[in-house]
């Protein structure tokens, strides 16, 4: 859920979205280092009376600043494609769901486990301004979800930051990923691509719940 003020992102709810915050943060140390070491050498560079022969006209330092940012970018390399393999699997879903955007709604068919299909508008009733639904999407946590996403007018992009999830909806185009809610609740967001008029109420809101509270509510 975001909260007002927050500099961070929102708590994560799915595997795919830890991941991507370990990998934020592990790249951000990095980052970190790099900038402060260049930072200093250009700082020592403007204030230092006197210039040192070894680094203008050193080969061995030169040699060693061309190897070492790419072992740094190796450093980062393998974690980003351990999470770009977890984003694009979709092997261990149990159940599938495909995602329709229309001008201005979107819409849910069920398949694997439930054989059904809904429509979700814009609602004015609830506690969330521009977010509630009247048809929230209900999935179960702990069952992976293959995620298609699609579109039969314009491009839309069907988005939960709190799964880390956001998939754009092109038409002619099937796109899918993976996610695994990890506890129950109530995530939100919004179309995270500019689609017309009513492109700013076109929530995407999903309920999660046990799988015997979704199998009583879906059945």
């Amino acid at each position: 859920m975001p909260v007002w003020g927050s500099l961070y992102f929102q708590n994560s709810v799915s595997l795919v979205m830890e991941q991507l915050l370990y990998f934020h943060d592990y790249s951000m140390i990095i980052m970190v280092g790099v900038m402060v070491m260049v930072g200093y050498f250009m700082a020592d560079f403007c204030v230092a009376s006197y210039y040192n022969r070894g680094i203008h006209e050193g080969q061995k330092l030169e040699g060693l600043w061309t190897v070492l940012p790419g072992m740094l970018l190796l450093l980062i390399v393998f974690p980003s494609l351990k999470t770009l393999y977890y984003m694009e699997e979709s092997d261990m879903s149990d159940m599938s769901i495909k995602v329709t955007g229309h001008q201005w709604y979107w819409e849910y068919e069920y398949f694997g486990i439930l054989e059904k299909e809904m429509e979700s508008y814009m609602s004015s009733d609830g506690t969330f301004r521009l977010m509630e639904v009247d048809n929230w999407l209900v999935v179960p946590f702990g069952v992976g979800l293959k995620i298609i996403v699609s579109s039969l007018d314009v491009i839309h992009s069907w988005t939960i930051p709190s799964i880390g999830l956001k998939v754009d909806a092109v038409p002619g185009r099937l796109n899918q990923l993976f996610t695994l809610f990890s506890r129950p609740g109530v995530y939100i967001g919004q179309c995270s691509e500019i689609c017309g008029a009513n492109h700013s109420f076109m929530p995407t809101s999903v309920e999660v719940l046990s799988v015997m509270d979704f199998i009583n509510k879906m059945l």
